[in-house]
């Protein structure tokens, strides 16, 4: 048989797919997963129904809609007065986890390093494993999960392409401001 690829040997499956299995085998309640136990908002509803009537059925281009894209563009336009142009800056994808990825695969060259901010998701390790980098951990500490800037500082280097900070922090919640790192 097969020998996986050797850049997969020290990755696992998805802690989040596993307790998954795990609460569907056992009937137990699923926190491991966002399953809300609402319905979207019947307007959403009514907007997919109608999206459907009107033979919105086919796989949409990879990187987005262009209605989604110049939508997005206005709204960064609007909030933050950056000018993005759709069709050259913005891409959608499936979710957070495949942006994560796609970035990564788009900047990282094999040996770069890429600081991660730890605790951290899951989906990072991978992202910056598959782009052919090398991960750099800084760790908060908690309770607070305050980000030393001096930890931080001294993670950076020469080789130093990406750093993968997030707010609020995914898992521990703590948001980064200037005031409270």
């Amino acid at each position: 048989m097969p020998q996986p690829a050797r850049r997969l040997t020290h990755l696992r499956e998805s802690f989040i797919r596993e307790m998954t299995r795990l609460a569907i085998t056992h009937q137990a309640i699923n926190l491991s997963q966002g399953f809300p136990d609402f319905d979207p908002p019947r307007e959403v509803i009514n907007a997919a129904h109608a999206a459907l009537d009107a033979g919105a059925i086919h796989n949409g281009i990879t990187w987005g809609s262009p209605a989604l894209r110049q939508a997005i563009a206005a709204k960064m336009k609007r909030w933050y007065n950056l000018d993005f142009d759709p069709d050259q800056h913005i891409t959608v994808t499936c979710g957070v986890t495949e942006a994560i990825a796609d970035t990564l695969m788009s900047v990282v060259n094999p040996g770069d390093e890429v600081i991660i901010i730890e605790p951290f998701h899951e989906g990072y390790l991978p992202a910056v494993t598959f782009a052919g980098g090398t991960p750099r951990f800084v760790s908060l500490e908690p309770p607070a999960y305050a980000l030393e800037p001096d930890k931080l500082r001294a993670a950076f280097n020469a080789r130093t392409r990406a750093i993968i900070l997030n707010s609020p922090h995914n898992p521990s919640g703590r948001v980064f401001t200037r005031a409270r790192n």
